[in-house]
């Protein structure tokens, strides 16, 4: 079956790069969309820094009497940072498509959380009265009428995920369009962890699954698309070594050929029996008075702050999920829906949210 398929498309999506091996031995192309790429680390450290500070409470909480030295080295690296982020970095260093015009606006967020989270740590040092949970949802997470933290840090984090996720959907879009994929052929193969070890196994936790079916003007066949959490993964670094390329195309072709051989062999002994269909499901939209959720709910508007937060609750609480499933979804959408124009896009806890004036400007 693999080698009645070597002349059709295969594109492999691991944790961190796409693949795609056109056929024919024709050599494959790559696309890192993670780590590798710019931005990336600096913008997606301002989103952690709510968990870090939460971290150290509960490490606090839990008797570890090294939760103050953890506490003096994050103020150290958010200090640091704090230095580093400047307009100039981020329009000549990072120079990153997407953002392009929101530079001025991403330094001031950045060093309103870089300051907010100095100010709160330095408080909590000096009187350890202030470490409760309640008090970090209070004053710090998610404040009401604060004059000092005007902003919540729980929008900070979804606007840092969203504008991290819009590069790599407007990359990975513009990407896969220049490709010219015949999107009825291609055999898509998600390979290795995604994530979490328990994170990303269905077509519902696995962000690349909307963004490859949008991105495809939702031409691509559901059944053309397989998760396999063990399979083998790569780095970008590896492209450039065609014997290591070459062998893992066989690897993805055969295990890929193995899966839909089963398919297509199950209708062939069992038509006539109820068949099954792989189904992309509605999410579920949070009502009022709504407490708990079945799966992740689905962001409304980009002021729908009730879901964003929800869904940060989401990605965290249920291991299933990947953590860009917190705002990867609506990005997705509305690039979609503006011919993959990032300036169009109305970004959740950004754009309509004013962050106070950096004093570097």
């Amino acid at each position: 079956m693999a080698e009645m398929a070597r002349d059709e498309p295969l594109l492999v999506v691991t944790g961190a790069d796409f693949v795609l091996f056109p056929g024919s031995g024709r050599a494959p192309v790559v696309e890192a969309f993670r780590n590798s790429t710019r931005g990336f680390v600096e913008l997606t450290a301002i989103s952690h820094l709510g968990p870090a500070v939460a971290w150290l409470f509960r490490l606090r909480e839990l008797g570890f009497t090294t939760w103050r030295e953890d506490a003096k080295r994050l103020i150290e690296r958010t200090a640091r940072a704090r230095e580093f982020n400047t307009e100039a970095y981020w329009i000549d260093e990072v120079a990153v498509d997407a953002w392009r015009g929101y530079e001025a606006k991403i330094v001031d967020l950045v060093d309103y959380a870089c300051d907010v989270t100095l100010a709160y740590l330095t408080r909590c040092m000096a009187d350890e009265r202030l470490m409760t949970f309640d008090s970090l949802r209070r004053t710090f997470l998610d404040p009401a009428s604060n004059p000092e933290v005007p902003v919540p840090i729980d929008d900070v984090m979804v606007a840092t995920f969203a504008l991290a996720f819009l590069d790599i959907g407007h990359r990975v879009i513009h990407w896969l369009g220049s490709r010219d994929v015949d999107w009825s052929r291609l055999m898509v193969l998600l390979s290795g962890k995604a994530g979490r070890p328990t994170a990303g196994l269905t077509w519902a936790t696995n962000s690349n699954c909307h963004l490859l079916w949008r991105a495809s003007g939702r031409r691509l066949p559901v059944e053309n698309l397989h998760i396999a959490a063990y399979g083998p993964s790569f780095s970008a670094e590896e492209a450039s070594d065609a014997t290591r390329m070459s062998e893992l195309e066989n690897q993805y072709r055969e295990m890929y050929a193995h899966l839909r051989a089963n398919i297509d062999m199950a209708r062939a002994m069992f038509d006539g029996y109820p068949a099954f269909v792989k189904s992309i499901e509605e999410p579920p939209v949070i009502q009022s008075g709504t407490e708990t959720l079945l799966a992740m709910p689905q962001l409304r508007s980009p002021d729908d702050r009730e879901t964003a937060i929800t869904r940060l609750r989401f990605v965290m609480e249920d291991p299933t999920q990947q953590l860009a499933n917190s705002v990867a979804h609506f990005i997705i959408d509305q690039l979609c829906d503006h011919d993959n124009r990032p300036e169009a896009v109305t970004i959740p806890g950004f754009t309509n949210l004013e962050y106070p004036a950096s004093r570097k400007r």
